[in-house]
């Protein structure tokens, strides 16, 4: 709501004022001589030299009468002028307005209001209320001069903007900051912080997110337990000897409470959360080897993003499915977040998803830090499937990369990438919203257009001549926009989809289509309306 505003422009309180046109969106009639209206354009910045912004009473003549315009100016405000409109209040005649309403008195409301009561000096003004109506359809406040003590200009001084603009500034940023403080407060008070409850976490899978996802847990809270499941006894032997991951952090120094095993059975006994971080195609082989030593009531985190080839299905699917317990505590993280960058602590945003909200909030207090902000959503597949797709269109954006097709042919690219997404995901029943979000958009944006993403680089390869095998042959980390290409194309197939971007990223992958032809063929498709 804007600041209240009164302009006083009695003859007996000369003085010259500098606003921009008054737009009036609407007028209505107090009486013969006084009128309401809603402007559009009103500054913030004016002051009067009388001011009771806590006033109980307007226009203070007679009680009654005061009181009932009150009254009657807010209901005109709910009703039908608006939150985003000024209020002025026009006198055609000063002397008949002052004797009801003396100047003495102040105004205290918490609408705002400019008062005018000498509009009869203005070129036009009718001389009653029944050419007002037909007067004010024409009226946007004339410019210049007008008859002596008051000015109407083009717009405010640009001093007096600035400074306006700036306390808006202010204000919205220090109420954010109170909305901060309250909300770490309420969190710092609960008595049910999951950080607090929990002793023992497991990890498994040692890649580079699995490595990154321990030592942001390790370094929350020292006094927990950090196992990390990994398969490479020489892996697990420099963790634990040398405190560090030398196959994907060889500069970074690991937390002491991170422990590695070749043990699962070992890392699980007493373990109070599980972070699951192993390829999708490899996870559903790996659960079911290990499901005998895994609790009914172990809550899973999944951060593995893709689509498993075989059943088509995410990862809330396969995990349960592999445990044989369908009820499986389960959410999901996903979300624009490099592990080099979780190790370096530079900030990051990512989302937390899950069906159970209390799972997801327990979560978001276990990993949420100074440095990593976890939302929380519900729509599970939404954030699955984003995280899934965005892959493939991550291959497609580094093959224009790898082309030298331009940046316009990589926004246009990555827009219809963006679209065919939510085609598909919207089908499967996920929320639009979601796919706007960090899960979304978020991702598409850090793993389409930066050089770290691994399937971008699989997909500037491809561009520049290079072929899948020799690509994959030197890599040290899965590009999961690889194995799921083929999967995607199968579920916008089983749902009835058309997504030409992906699909031709799928062919070029099966070595069926070059790349130029590819880009030829997409350019050449109809020419449609956008959906």
């Amino acid at each position: 709501m804007e600041a209240m505003v009164i302009v006083d422009v009695a003859s007996s309180y000369p003085h010259t004022l500098h606003l921009p046109p008054l737009c009036y969106s609407r007028i209505a009639c107090i009486s013969d001589n006084l009128f309401l209206a809603s402007c559009l354009h009103l500054p913030t910045s004016h002051q009067t030299r009388r001011r009771r912004s806590n006033a109980t009473y307007l226009l203070q003549g007679k009680k009654k009468q005061s009181t009932g315009l009150k009254q009657w100016i807010k209901r005109q405000r709910s009703s039908c002028l608006g939150n985003h409109t000024s209020l002025a209040l026009l006198a055609l005649d000063h002397n008949h307005f002052a004797s009801m309403y003396p100047r003495e008195q102040a105004f205290g409301v918490s609408s705002d209001f400019i008062i005018m009561s000498n509009l009869r000096n203005l070129p036009g003004t009718p001389s009653d209320s029944s050419s007002f109506d037909s007067w004010s359809e024409r009226l946007t406040i004339a410019e210049g001069q007008v008859s002596g003590t008051w000015t109407l200009a083009q717009s405010m001084p640009q001093s007096s903007k600035r400074e306006s603009e700036s306390k808006i500034v202010k204000t919205a940023w220090e109420k954010l900051l109170r909305w901060s403080r309250s909300w770490q407060l309420l969190q710092a008070r609960s008595q049910h912080n999951q950080l607090e409850k929990v002793n023992k976490v497991v990890v498994l899978g040692g890649g580079s997110f699995g490595t990154a996802m321990a030592v942001l847990l390790a370094r929350k809270k020292a006094e927990m337990e950090v196992q990390l499941v990994v398969r490479d006894a020489s892996v697990c032997e420099t963790i634990n000897q040398r405190h560090s991951n030398m196959k994907y952090f060889p500069h970074h120094t690991l937390p002491k409470n991170v422990v590695a095993t070749l043990d699962a059975e070992e890392a699980l006994a007493g373990a109070q959360f599980c972070i699951h971080a192993i390829p999708v195609q490899a996870s559903a082989a790996f659960l079911q080897k290990i499901s005998k030593h895994v609790s009914s009531t172990l809550p899973f985190l999944s951060v593995s993003k893709g689509l498993e080839l075989s059943t088509l299905e995410i990862m809330s699917q396969v995990i349960p499915k592999a445990l044989g317990n369908p009820r499986q505590p389960l959410a999901v993280l996903s979300g624009p977040s490099f592990s080099i960058e979780l190790m370096d602590q530079l900030p990051t945003a990512v989302v937390v998803a899950s069906k159970d909200k209390e799972l997801a909030r327990a979560t978001q207090q276990l990993l949420a830090s100074r440095y990593l902000r976890v939302n929380t959503s519900s729509d599970v597949i939404g954030v699955e499937i984003a995280g899934a797709l965005k892959n493939v269109l991550a291959i497609a954006a580094g093959i224009v990369e790898g082309m030298n097709l331009g940046n316009n042919c990589m926004a246009a690219l990555v827009a219809q990438g963006c679209s065919e997404i939510r085609w598909l995901a919207e089908k499967m029943g996920a929320e639009s919203s979601t796919l706007a979000g960090l899960s979304g958009t978020g991702d598409i944006m850090l793993t389409c257009f930066v050089k770290l993403s691994r399937n971008r680089s699989v997909g500037v390869r491809l561009g520049a001549g290079e072929t899948l095998e020799s690509i994959q042959s030197s890599m040290n980390q899965v590009a999961e926009g690889v194995a799921t290409a083929g999967a995607v194309i199968a579920l916008a197939r089983k749902y009835r989809v058309q997504m030409p971007v992906l699909t031709a990223v799928a062919r070029i992958l099966d070595n069926e289509l070059t790349p130029k032809k590819a880009v030829l063929e997409l350019m050449s498709l109809p020419h449609v309306e956008e959906v």
